[in-house]
Formats: structure tokens, sequence, C-alpha cells
């Protein structure tokens, strides 16, 4: 009796570690639309910089669409918002870039990305007293989105964007 419950047992262990030897027991991380978006728009930088700029609006219009795959999901965030009016912009659809931007402000209006791309937005629009007012609440921020703003303005130094 005590052979067979011990050759059972035996059994039962290597059979459960059989069907575990090729899983991988790690859970692993999905990535969410927004953060597959991000990785797009940093790429999308890259090629842009190097002169790639098919490339890079290819890039910029995978993270539009994931971005909004996002926002239909979890709507009304602000980070998402910023990225949507950012490739939405890149894509050269100001009037709608400006309409993600203005979203996102009202749901949180210290947004540093989206002050400062707002105010980008502007400069390339030649509404440089709503610029300014978005330089304004950057004043505040002691960051280098401020800055670049401010010399954006200035004419001292021209948007990458």
């Amino acid at each position: 009796m005590i052979k067979k419950i011990f050759t059972a047992l035996i059994f039962v262990f290597f059979a459960s570690n059989a069907m575990s030897a090729g899983s991988d027991s790690t859970p692993k991380k999905v990535k969410s639309d927004y953060d597959k978006a991000v990785t797009h728009v940093k790429t999308a930088k890259k090629y842009e910089k190097k002169g790639k700029l098919e490339k890079a609006k290819k890039r910029y219009e995978k993270a539009q669409k994931l971005l909004l795959k996002s926002n239909d999901k979890k709507p009304n965030q602000a980070d998402t918002l910023n990225y949507l009016g950012f490739t939405t912009r890149k894509l050269g659809d100001f009037e709608n870039g400006e309409k993600y931007y203005l979203q996102g402000l009202a749901i949180k209006p210290d947004h540093i990305g989206i002050n400062e791309y707002l105010g980008e937005l502007y400069v390339a629009t030649n509404r440089m007293d709503l610029a300014k007012e978005r330089l304004k609440v950057l004043e505040i921020c002691n960051c280098e989105e401020y800055n670049e703003l401010k010399e954006i303005i200035e004419g001292t130094k021209k948007s990458k964007y």
C-alpha cells in the first residue's frame, strides 16, 4: 500500500514538472496602447533628427491611432491628450491638435508638456499673445520647457516641432 502511494506521488511530481517545463512562470507586463504610442513618438523624433521624414510620419500615424484607442478606453487623461495634440500637430492638423491640447488643459491646467507644445503651436500659427499666456503658466515650473518656449517666442530658437 505504501509502495502504491509513493509511486503515485512520484508520478504526480514528475507529471507536474513536465507540464511546467516549457512555461515561463515570470509574468510579462503587457504594454498599454499609450505606452506603445509613446515609444512610436520617441522613434519618430529620432527619425526626424536624421531627416527621415517619411519614416517619422508613419510612426506618428501609428502613435496617433494607438492614442485614439487609449483615449477611448481611458478618456480624459491629460498625458494622452498631450500626445494626441502633439501627433496630430506633427501630422499637419493644427486645428485638431489645438483641440486636444485644450481638452488636456481643462483637466490639468498646469501640465508642463501641453503648455509648452500649445505655446509652440500658437507661435507656428502666429498667435503670439496666446503663446505668451502659455509661457506665463510655465514661468513658475523652473523647467526646461519654459526656457524652450521663451526662446521660440523671442525668435532666438526655432521650434523643432
